[in-house]
């Protein structure tokens, strides 16, 4: 069973850092490029970051560039998300989705407001 659990979220300042975390289980987490995606209030998913399966290659969408960092951790089958710079439009519900499924865990809130 395909089991993903995002954490790290939490109510931040504008201009504040957040690392969020995606541990992962139930398949071969080294067999996957993963991505995060996020959902604001209202909204439908946004996809925010990617990375390939060695971590060698990552990729943002332009809002992100510069702000966030992806990384992974294939030996502790977990994915990372480093957020700085925080905006208020960053406010969303975080998800980890490995690459070409829909598996997505209960996501993580991040909330950024003064």
């Amino acid at each position: 069973e395909v089991q993903l659990v995002e954490s790290g979220g939490d109510l931040v300042q504008p201009g504040g850092s957040l690392r969020l975390s995606c541990a992962a289980s139930g398949f071969t987490f080294v067999d996957y490029a993963m991505t995060w995606v996020r959902q604001a209030p209202g909204k439908g998913l946004e996809w925010v970051s990617a990375i390939n399966w060695n971590g060698g290659k990552a990729y943002y969408a332009e809002s992100m560039k510069g702000r966030f960092t992806i990384s992974r951790d294939n030996a502790k089958n977990t994915l990372y998300l480093q957020m700085n710079s925080l905006k208020p439009e960053d406010t969303a519900v975080y998800y980890c989705v490995p690459g070409g499924t829909s598996y997505r865990g209960q996501g993580t809130q991040v909330t950024v407001s003064s």
